[in-house]
């Protein structure tokens, strides 16, 4: 088992920064992969990022290529999602999902743990 807690999140302008956090515990394999999702009111989970555990590989959604990143601090359990020149359209609820598997995956039926969500609002 998993167990990841997102924090970070919050109002914020259009054109501002916000950084995401997710700590995670528990079993972390060295197969794990690490993503995040992000649901707007009346719209599916849809991927945004995601990264490997043991080398930092990292694939993204086309809608945030250049202007988010994740990385892992494998020292601290934690997994960030850095989110530049945001958008209104960014405005989700951000989460946090794991899965051990050496696939690459985008969905969110592909993922096995996660978080509980933090806010992100992004005012034009």
């Amino acid at each position: 088992q998993v167990q990841l807690v997102e924090s970070g999140g919050g109002l914020v302008q259009a054109g501002d920064s916000l950084r995401l956090s997710c700590a995670a515990s528990g079993r972390i394999l060295s197969n794990a992969a690490m993503g995040w999702f992000r649901q707007a009111p009346g719209k599916e989970r849809e991927f945004v990022a995601a990264c490997r555990w043991n080398n930092g590989n990292t694939w993204y959604a086309d809608s945030v290529k250049g202007r988010f990143t994740i990385s892992r601090d494998n020292a601290k359990n934690t997994v960030y999602l850095q989110m530049n020149s945001l958008k209104p359209e960014d405005t989700a609820v951000y989460y946090c999902a794991a899965y051990h598997s050496l696939l690459v995956r985008t969905t969110a039926r592909g993922y096995d743990y996660w978080g509980q969500g933090t806010q992100v609002t992004v005012s034009s």
